[in-house]
Parts: C-alpha cells; sequence; structure tokens
C-alpha cells in the first residue's frame, strides 16, 4: 500500500502494478495464518487499487504463486519428497513450481 501511494506520482497512465500474493490464501495449513491473511488483504487491495486507478488506464494484477521450491516453511516443498510427489499429481505440468517460473 505505501509502496504504491507513495510511487503513484511517479506511474504514467496506462502503467501496470504487479502484487504478489500466495497460493496460501486458497488453502488452510497450520501455522500459515498471519502470511496467508496478509496475502488475502493484498488481493482485496489490489481490487480496489484496479477500480480506483482505472481511470487512469492503470492496471493492478496478482501473480499468486501455488507451491515453490524455495526455503518457505522451512524447504517443507521442496525437501518433502512425498508432499512434492502428491503436489506434482495435481499440477498441470506434473510438478511444483520452480523460483524462475515465477520470473
Amino acid at each position: 500500500f505505501f509502496l504504491t501511494q507513495t510511487l503513484l506520482p511517479l506511474l504514467n497512465d496506462g502503467s501496470s502494478i504487479v502484487n504478489i500474493s500466495s497460493g496460501l490464501t486458497r488453502f488452510s495449513f497450520p501455522g500459515y495464518a498471519a502470511y496467508a491473511t496478509m496475502k488475502g488483504g493484498v488481493e482485496v487491495l489490489s481490487g480496489y487499487q484496479a477500480k480506483e486507478l482505472g481511470e487512469r488506464k492503470i492496471r493492478v494484477n496478482i501473480v499468486a504463486p501455488g507451491a515453490i521450491e524455495t526455503d518457505f516453511g522451512g524447504g517443507a516443498v521442496r525437501d518433502n519428497q512425498e508432499l512434492n510427489a502428491m503436489i506434482s499429481s495435481l499440477t498441470a505440468l506434473g510438478r511444483v513450481g520452480l523460483p524462475d517460473d515465477i520470473g
């Protein structure tokens, strides 16, 4: 919020804002309540930003990655082969995400 608010005068009409959320806003796992709640707030904020900045043709979108092989959560997806295989079986690509998939 504060970053966008501060930089808004520098954005040209027709610019884009990309906010980062998480797939954890769609599931409930113990230990992630604060993180998922904050990311849910980012999604609500993005909707309001899109409405409020639409007059200037500023687009606001969200990238909400799912399971990615990183250190997040102590590397649970990366290091737990059983979890990794289960998640992989549910994805279109047949694997969990990699950091380079997000950019």
